[in-house]
């Protein structure tokens, strides 16, 4: 096994030459303790199939259910621009503007009572360009910034919800009214605490729709501004898939987006 670091971020590790479905124990506790330190680690042209992609992502904990009905398994949500009919989506329609919320930087889950630990993205099919993954560290997002800026955050928080940030791009018909009924808006931290490192980080994403005390507008220009700074370099990584690629992150610690809506993967 192999380890590559990026010289220039503060997180993001690749990791080669690895057989995921033949990993020991003491393997894998290496690759977890990475994936704390690091916060997204990418396992190059693994090449799993479905069933190991579940197994390995049960290693990192309890598995989620997915909400998407793109799937023959509960565990794995089916993330493609190509219709069931096999042509390829429209910006406009319903598959299409589903995609276009992970356009923006976002942290999965954000908007259930429960966030997510973490996710495992498997590329199955990818384009021949664009498709590109970019996560954001959380962790040095709120470290660099100054104390007063820190302490005037502290106690925030943040109302998620999911109909809210896809009806901003149109997209909510995706989910039946009732199904819109069991996701309503839930309240994290603004600031959150790594339950395994201890380690502070800003918890944003397009899925907030205000910070309680503050207007909307308000709610908004303070999220805008905090992405910003966030997502500068060094505190970004940025993964050009392959097929097999696998990639694992963290949800508290990092946050992320597609660069292009044509990437082809699933994930836990």
């Amino acid at each position: 096994m192999q380890v590559q670091i990026p010289a220039n971020s503060s997180i993001g590790a690749i990791v080669s030459g690895l057989e995921i479905p033949s990993i020991q124990t003491d393997v894998f506790q290496h690759i977890y303790e990475l994936f704390l330190e690091r916060s997204v680690v990418v396992f190059k042209q693994v090449d799993i199939d479905q069933e190991q992609h579940i197994e390995f992502s049960k290693r990192f904990g309890k598995l989620e259910r997915t909400l998407s009905k793109r799937t023959n398994r509960p565990e794995i949500s089916l993330l493609s621009n190509v219709t069931k009919d096999g042509r390829v989506a429209g910006p406009d329609d319903s598959l299409g503007l589903f995609l276009k919320g992970n356009r923006s930087w976002h942290t999965d889950s954000s908007f259930k009572v429960v966030g997510a630990k973490a996710s495992l993205l498997r590329a199955v099919e990818v384009p021949e360009t664009g498709g590109d993954t970019e996560w954001a560290d959380m962790r040095a997002a709120w470290a660099d910034l100054d104390p007063s800026r820190q302490s005037s955050l502290e106690g925030l928080i943040a109302i998620h919800s999911y109909h809210y940030s896809q009806g901003l791009i149109g997209g909510t018909d995706l989910l039946k009214s009732s199904e819109w009924d069991d996701l309503p808006p839930v309240e994290h931290p603004l600031v959150r605490i790594h339950p395994e490192t201890g380690v502070k980080c800003l918890f944003l994403g397009r899925h907030i729709c205000q910070i309680k005390g503050m207007s909307e507008a308000a709610s908004q220009t303070l999220v805008d501004e905090l992405t910003e700074a966030a997502c500068q370099p060094p505190r970004g990584f940025r993964h050009q898939w392959n097929r097999g690629d696998v990639a694992v992150y963290s949800i508290v610690a990092t946050r992320g987006r597609s660069t292009f809506q044509e990437l082809c993967a699933e994930r836990q």
